[in-house]
């Protein structure tokens, strides 16, 4: 027998705990997922990343920023590798992460102390569903415990932004962070300024772009590109803004090569057009055309980190 609960009735049961966001973003073309969740306080969160670390499972890769756990893991099921560290230090690990449907379902198993963490703090982030508890299920203290948490399938989306100010006027950074801050549709991700060739003769005075991302429903995202093309449009002081949207988790090597290249070569808008249709990036005219190529670079460039914001001379 399976127990199913909704946030509130796992609020109501246990108390009030600290998960503060708990979103599944999916790429069934590539496999992978990508799970953000948000925390209350940094330590409990440095706790989870080192054991679902060390547990595996599905997860590829999890970090932690602040007191926010980015998890990047593979579709399917992997068995977890908790072994003689158990009896001693507990544990905690993504056993399985599936698509059903518009939801996706992620299996969770905790020793000890972590069967809190997944049965009654990350059930009552209100991104959740509901959870499925087996009837045996026991919270706390020695108990080893697992459960099915089910949220909404969503998916990323990165909006490259560019050319929306003169010399005189405006910041393409300040216009997408607006954008993204006021968007209705989804859930803003992250904000992205990309430093790009200083030397271009055709740019204000950096010569930056800016990209942003959104965890969205697919049947969303017409929406959110609509909302978004409406804002920069109403924003921009320039003729030539340009909007380039990808759907993903894994950005192609043709489109991050072309983001880096971007810095130390001066492309053509035809360059720019060539590599967005090879891989997969809806080019969008705003108010021009001027701006395909530093938002189609913004985008290449999103996953970089810090190299995002910098030049190659910065990096050797």
């Amino acid at each position: 027998m399976v127990v199913i609960l909704r946030p509130d009735e796992v609020e109501k049961k246990y108390g009030k705990m600290f998960c503060q966001g708990f979103l599944t973003m999916v790429d069934e073309d590539n496999g992978v997922a990508r799970i953000v969740e948000k925390c209350i306080s940094g330590g409990p969160g440095e706790w989870d990343v080192v054991n679902r670390r060390r547990a595996g499972g599905v997860l590829s890769d999890i970090r932690i920023d602040g007191q926010t756990i980015v998890m990047d893991a593979v579709i399917g099921e992997k068995e977890l590798r908790f072994g003689p560290v158990s009896a001693e230090l507990g544990g905690q690990g993504l056993a399985a992460l599936r698509v059903e449907g518009d939801r996706v379902v992620t299996t969770w198993h905790g020793i000890a102390g972590a069967t809190v963490g997944i049965g009654a703090c990350i059930a009552q982030s209100r991104d959740v569903i509901e959870t499925r508890y087996p009837d045996d299920f026991k919270i706390g203290g020695a108990h080893v415990a697992h459960v099915d948490i089910v949220t909404p399938k969503t998916v990323r989306v990165i909006v490259g932004i560019d050319d929306t100010d003169t010399k005189e006027k405006g910041a393409s950074w300040v216009t997408s962070l607006k954008m993204a801050t006021a968007c209705p549709i989804g859930t803003f991700l992250e904000h992205k300024i990309v430093q790009l060739n200083p030397k271009v003769p055709n740019k204000t005075t950096n010569c930056c772009s800016t990209a942003v991302s959104f965890a969205v429903r697919e049947e969303d995202i017409p929406a959110l590109v609509e909302f978004c093309r409406d804002f920069v449009k109403k924003e921009s002081y320039s003729d030539g803004s340009a909007m380039a949207v990808f759907k993903g988790l894994k950005i192609p090597v043709g489109l991050s090569d072309f983001g880096w290249k971007a810095k130390s070569v001066i492309f053509t808008k035809e360059d720019a057009v060539n590599v967005a249709e090879a891989n997969g990036v809806q080019m969008i005219a705003v108010t021009g055309t001027d701006g395909i190529i530093g938002s189609v670079a913004a985008v290449g460039c999103f996953d970089m980190g810090g190299r995002a914001a910098g030049i190659p001379e910065d990096f050797e």
